[in-house]
């Protein structure tokens, strides 16, 4: 399994970026810089603000002025706290920590601290007293209070309401204490420049730039991804400082549509991030190469091999993937040519090779890789519900049914199912002409429902491996939370499935229900014996033999399935057991073409005697 969390490992070929935006904000000297992480949800925001991180730094220290770095993410604050306050909170108690470590700027730090509270104060008021001045309803504590107020002077006042006045003022004392100090404050505008002054005084003193990290702002609701916006606004472009703000631009324009709501000026929508923005940076999109590294490398991860060596291969595939433009490859043999990878792991960088193109193109994934990582977790955990059922699953297949039901036509796959749940070996044995086709590089001539998201639907026949003479039954089994399994079996009657039942627990005992077997259907012969060939030989021999007697259609299949055994499985007495069928003697000549041993052989030319 790979967790969902951000790395500041590069998996995805982000270290220049990352380095160019510590480089910028080191150029900066010191001067207010405010950079711009966009990209949507899943692409790799968080991670980069990692990476710049650790490249920062690299960097501190070297002649450059140290960072203090501060993570914000708005997210955790959602509904319990003002933005504003929680950001100067974060900010403040980081300063104390660096200042009181540097034995400066410790008075104006307890400045920037006494100020959080009245914020949150002003925050309280703030929505009551612009009410009132539009003549509107006030919300919150206040305006219950308010709406008291008007019962008082109305005459209203009874038994409840004096209750309810009494629960409100506790409400509010309780919310006011320890927010509203000792000192007397002057008004708003001068308040906010002293933070800032103040702010920018203890980043001189102690001698740091201040880097602070926004994270997670496209989680939030649009008031609160407004809210930190306007927060951040408080300590933009002041001295020492550098802001990086990850979020989806489109997030952003939702909140801001919202926030401003009737309004229908695109461009002022628009506007609104990119003046809080002085350098935007948009994650880059991965193309199949950077697909096939990203499920290569989370695959090495999570492989047996030690640290030193999966860095190794990290590094190389970094390097690689800068040098792709000029025609070189990252794929399995490119990660074979290092060396030391056990067969296990090439296996499944095998499976990673093919299904790079069709994840970077299809729809409901486009190399996003949150949701490529969220796959490959739906396929670990596939594996492992079958390990523990004991069901024999091809990782390969599984991936390519996986795949089809992450991002191919809903109809489509709901007649893919059908007609493997139909097919009394679980084979989708009409793909077989569409996936030769398609392998040939044509286009096979579709009908409905196959003819729909036609670019998808012709990539995964390409894909091996080629599923029309797999049974598939098991992988139905392990994904049955999508794929519902209506087997052969449910189709039966309630005498055939207790005969079926029989059959399995008790195949030496097949001739004590012959005749009850008679009265069958062929149809339900055919699924009797279909699912008793699961079983193999020799126990499983007696009831097969017995269907085959009852219903001659049978008899090829079940000769097809002894001619088909490893030679190891042919026992001389299963010989004994079969000498007097008519259709032995092609499975005999086929045996004698075999590795049989020469106790088998001898069975064979005694029973050819004996006739």
């Amino acid at each position: 399994m790979w967790h969902d969390n951000e790395t500041d490992r590069d998996f995805l070929n982000f270290t220049s970026v990352a380095n160019t935006v510590a480089e910028i904000i080191v150029q900066a000297q010191g001067r207010p810089v405010s950079i711009g992480v966009s990209g949507a949800w899943g692409v790799g925001k968080s991670s980069m603000i990692k990476l710049i991180r650790r490249e920062l730094e690299k960097r501190s220290g070297q002649g450059v002025p140290e960072f203090l770095f501060v993570e914000f993410n708005a997210w955790l604050y959602q509904g319990y706290d003002d933005a504003r306050a929680a950001l100067l909170d974060v900010i403040g108690d980081a300063l104390a920590k660096k200042a009181e470590e540097k034995k400066k700027g410790i008075d104006k730090v307890k400045e920037i601290l006494k100020r959080v509270d009245w914020l949150r104060v002003a925050k309280l008021t703030a929505g009551t007293t612009a009410a009132l001045a539009l003549g509107l309803p006030p919300v919150g504590l206040l305006g219950e209070v308010f709406q008291l107020g008007k019962k008082a002077a109305s005459g209203q006042i009874d038994q409840e309401a004096i209750k309810q006045g009494e629960q409100i003022a506790t409400e509010v004392g309780k919310t006011a204490v320890g927010l509203i100090k000792p000192s007397v404050y002057t008004s708003p505008p001068k308040e906010i420049q002293a933070i800032r002054d103040y702010f920018e005084e203890a980043l001189s003193e102690i001698g740091i730039t201040l880097v602070v990290l926004i994270d997670d702002l496209d989680r939030c609701l649009p008031p609160t991804t407004i809210s930190t916006l306007e927060a951040i606004r408080l300590f933009l472009f002041l001295k020492n400082t550098a802001f990086v703000i990850a979020a989806d631009k489109e997030m952003i324009k939702h909140a801001v549509k919202q926030h401003f709501e009737g309004v229908e000026d695109t461009k002022l929508i628009t506007s609104y991030f990119d003046k809080l923005i002085q350098v935007p940076i948009q994650v880059p999109p991965l193309g199949t190469q950077e697909v096939r590294a990203y499920l290569i490398l989370l695959h090495v991860e999570n492989s047996s091999l030690d640290g030193d060596k999966k860095e190794e291969i990290r590094t190389a595939i970094c390097k690689q993937l800068s040098q792709t433009w000029q025609g070189k490859r990252v794929d399995r043999a490119f990660i074979e040519s290092l060396g030391g990878i056990p067969a296990d792991l090439v296996a499944k960088l095998d499976v990673a090779d093919r299904l790079a193109p069709i994840m970077t193109t299809a729809s409901n994934i486009a190399g996003n890789p949150r949701l490529i990582k969220r796959f490959l977790n739906a396929l670990s955990i596939r594996m492992a519900i079958a390990k523990s059922h004991n069901v024999s699953v091809d990782e390969a297949a599984l991936a390519k049914m996986l795949l089809f039901e992450r991002c191919g036509d809903s109809a489509t796959y709901a007649d893919l199912l059908k007609r493997i749940n139909e097919n009394s070996e679980g084979k989708p044995g009409f793909l077989a002409e569409y996936e030769e086709t398609a392998c040939r590089g044509e286009k096979p001539e579709l009908k409905s429902p196959w003819d729909k998201n036609i670019d998808f639907i012709l990539e995964w026949f390409a894909i091996p491996p080629r599923l029309s003479d797999i049974d598939l039954r098991g992988i139905l089994y392990v994904s049955r939370e999508h794929a519902p399994i209506i087997t052969p079996e449910d189709r039966l009657s309630s005498e055939a499935a207790e005969l079926l039942s029989a059959l399995l627990q008790h195949p030496e005992e097949s001739n004590s229900i012959k005749e009850r077997l008679k009265n069958l259907t062929n149809p339900e012969l055919a699924i009797i014996m279909g699912k008793l060939l699961e079983w193999g030989t020799p126990p499983i021999l007696e009831a097969c033999l017995t269907i085959a007697d009852i219903a001659s259609n049978q008899q090829s299949r079940i000769a097809s399935f002894l001619m088909e055994r490893p030679p190891q499985q042919i026992k001389p007495n299963i010989v004994l057991r079969i000498s007097d069928k008519v259709w032995s003697s092609t499975v005999f000549e086929a045996w004698e073409k075999s590795a049989i041993s020469n106790l088998v052989k001898r069975a064979i030319k005694t029973t050819r005697e004996k006739r």
